[in-house]
């Protein structure tokens, strides 16, 4: 069947992604409460039950808020490094110890014929990561929360087929909205958020004829807009020199409060 997958949600109130091949089906993060991670997977006719493992990227609570009550509803074993194990234990409360499970930054396993590999990231928590799925010769990735995108992080999503991808803000947006300075210091610097800008830049550097489509993830409700971010995104590639046709690359939308339609890798 090959990789398909569907961001659940992104944004700042709550992340989860579904990945399947077929054979697993696995989300990454669960940073809704239990009731809305069913109601969301309901809407893409995936139930728990058929969930094989969950991945997750870094301890913010808008990524591990149901992530233990997931998990223990359906007894599903969970996935993260050692640094974001200790980061999100208390929040999480008890999970058991055969559903603890390291999987390591930089690590590659196999669930099935689908393999996982993880990569480091930078943003303001213990040992972020990014996941990348393959599938013979398919590959998907999933990158947001990122203050900037390291030589590490190009090599490990540039031969990517599809691509979720932050971007998160408008700088103009932030810099004129109401959090305080602190926060907005925060969010563009270097363990923050990609800005619209940002991940324009960075796929001008990447894109290539393998790559298809690029989902805009994570998207800030107060300091973007879902039609700003892929004008903006577009504008910077074609300052730097990045033109493409439509029928050859997309940018794609994805919601803070619906889920995207499931996308196949092969069938597109």
């Amino acid at each position: 069947m090959g990789i398909r997958f569907s961001v659940l949600s992104s944004g700042s109130t709550g992340n989860a992604t579904l990945v399947a091949n077929g054979e697993v089906t696995l989300m990454i993060d669960a940073g809704f409460s239990a009731k809305r991670v069913d109601e969301l997977m309901m809407e893409r006719g995936v139930t728990g039950q058929e969930l094989s493992g969950i991945l997750v990227t870094h301890e913010h609570s808008d990524h591990i808020k149901g992530l233990g009550a997931v998990a223990r509803k359906y007894n599903l074993p969970v996935y993260a490094n050692e640094k974001t194990w200790a980061a999100m234990d208390k929040a999480i409360g008890a999970i058991p110890d055969e559903q603890r499970c390291v999987l390591g930054t930089g690590e590659t396993r196999d669930f099935g014929s689908l393999r996982v590999e993880s990569f480091a990231i930078s943003h303001d928590a213990a040992e972020p990561v990014g996941y990348s799925f393959y599938d013979g010769k398919e590959k998907l990735s999933v990158c947001t929360d990122l203050g900037y995108a390291s030589d590490k992080v190009k090599e490990a999503i540039c031969d990517a087929d599809v691509l979720v991808l932050e971007a998160n803000h408008d700088i103009e947006m932030l810099r004129m909205g109401r959090y305080p300075w602190n926060i907005k210091r925060r969010i563009l610097g270097d363990l923050g958020h990609l800005s619209n800008d940002a991940t324009g830049e960075l796929m001008s550097e990447i894109l290539n004829g393998r790559l298809k489509r690029v989902y805009l993830a994570h998207l800030s409700r107060e300091h973007n807009m879902l039609d700003l971010a892929k004008m903006s995104v577009r504008g910077a590639m074609e300052d730097r020199g990045c033109f493409y046709k439509d029928s050859e690359f997309k940018l794609c939308d994805t919601y803070y409060d619906r889920p995207t339609p499931w996308d196949v890798l092969k069938e597109r």
